[in-house]
Formats: C-alpha cells, structure tokens, sequence
C-alpha cells in the first residue's frame, strides 16, 4: 500500500444495502479501500460483489448507506468524476471491426488528460496487436485491450469484475502481471474474484463476500486463519472455482 498517513480512503462504505423485490442482495456491508492499494472482493457466483461494484461506479443506485469514492457520492458523481475512474465490467467493448490502435486512440477522446496510447498499447502487451482488428483476438488478448480502454483515461481508481473468468492458466498468470504492474505504478484498484488463488496472488487486502454480508477483511496472508469467520461452505466455493479454472 502506498498511502498517505491521514489521508482520505479512496473508497469509504457504510452500512450499503440494495435490495431486488425481496431479495436483499447487498445488507449492510461496510468497506474501506486505500489510496496504492489493491482490494479484492471474494465470493462465490452472487454474493453480491458485481452490485456492491456498480454502486460505487455509480451506474447502480442503493437503497441505503453511505458511500464515498474518490471524496464523492456515487450518486452525485459528474463527468468530471467519472474522468477519474477507470471501469473493465465483465463484458467486453463491443467494436469488432475496429483495430486496437484505433480503440485506444478513440477512447482517449473522451478523457480530459488522456494516457499516451503508444504508452498504454504497450503497457497492456499488445504491440504486435495494434493493428489487429477486436474480433480477431483471443480472449485473454481481449481483456487486455479491455484494461488498455479502462486505464487510457489516466484513473485514479480502477475496477476490475471478475476480470479472469474463463481465462486458461496461462492467460490468468499474465493477466495477474498486468495488474501487478499497475499496482507498482499507483493506481488503487478495487477487482471482484470468486477464485481465492487470484486474490492472494494480487491483493494487499481482501474483503469475503457471502449472502450480501462481509464476512471477513484481511490480508491474503492471514485470510481463513485460526480467528477467521469464512464459513466452510464458502472457502470450499473458491477454492472450487479456483481448481475448475487450472483444469481448463
């Protein structure tokens, strides 16, 4: 963690609920990310992660809580709040036809003080893709050029959701470098995982996620320890998650 002692955290969650109909899919979680820090937001499939994310994107509202990102409500956050915060969802950019050069260069547009895109082509190692049209890359290729887009606009604060899921081994391992060299830059960087390999390996700290509810924050180091709260059923869910994606 690179942070400043006093400084306001990057992101400040208290007591977030959402609820669909009578599901309550987000119940009182509370959170606290750094700025320099990489957080990673572990559970299953539905455990509320992708909602808790969307909130603090501000493309979600919340039935309750309070929550600041980068000193500012979600709900309120304008154009200028929004240029400071970089977003890789779980579905990929729909322009097939378009080469990665052109994405880059044309999503640096939109943002007030751009990244150079030769400098962000070959952050994300897709030189020898440049010119290379979306649809013919491969999946990891894509997510790669996913992140080039999220990153281009110079964030402050990144999210990622589930960013590897479906990738090989292979893929995930170079995927876990790109993000390891964002975080040596200074980019503070919220990710969702239900693979608990992948939030040991990238995370300074990691918040678990069951039924909408925290269950447990700590470092990777010390997380399910003597003292944790993980319950069974959901260390048993990642680390499941974890051995279907080395098998592929």
């Amino acid at each position: 963690m690179t942070s400043s002692a006093g400084a306001a955290p990057a992101v400040s969650v208290r007591g977030l609920t959402k609820r669909y109909g009578d599901h309550l899919a987000v119940d009182g979680i509370d959170l606290e990310v750094t700025h320099g820090e990489v957080f990673a937001l572990l559970g299953p499939n539905g455990a509320g992660k992708t909602t808790t994310i969307e909130i603090l994107e501000g493309y979600r509202s919340r039935d309750g809580g309070e929550v600041s990102v980068l000193g500012t409500d979600p709900a309120a956050g304008g154009r200028g709040w929004r240029a400071r915060l970089g977003i890789v969802g779980q579905t990929t950019t729909d322009a097939p036809e378009l080469t990665v050069e052109e994405l880059i260069r044309h999503y640096a547009t939109f943002y007030p003080s751009p990244r150079d895109p030769d400098e962000v082509i070959a952050s994300v190692g897709l030189q020898e893709k440049r010119r290379e049209r979306a649809r013919g890359l491969s999946g990891g290729q894509r997510r790669r050029l996913d992140v080039a887009l999220g990153v281009i606009g110079s964030p402050e604060l990144l999210f990622l959701d589930e960013p590897t899921t479906g990738f090989d081994p292979q893929a995930r391992r170079q995927f876990w470098e790109l993000v390891a060299a964002l975080r040596t830059g200074g980019t503070t960087i919220l990710l969702t995982t239900h693979y608990l390999d992948e939030a040991e390996q990238l995370a300074d700290r990691v918040g678990v996620i069951a039924h909408g509810q925290m269950v447990e924050v700590s470092t990777p180091q010390s997380l399910g320890g003597p003292s944790a709260r993980i319950a069974p059923s959901l260390r048993m869910a990642t680390r499941s998650a974890s051995a279907c994606a080395s098998s592929r």
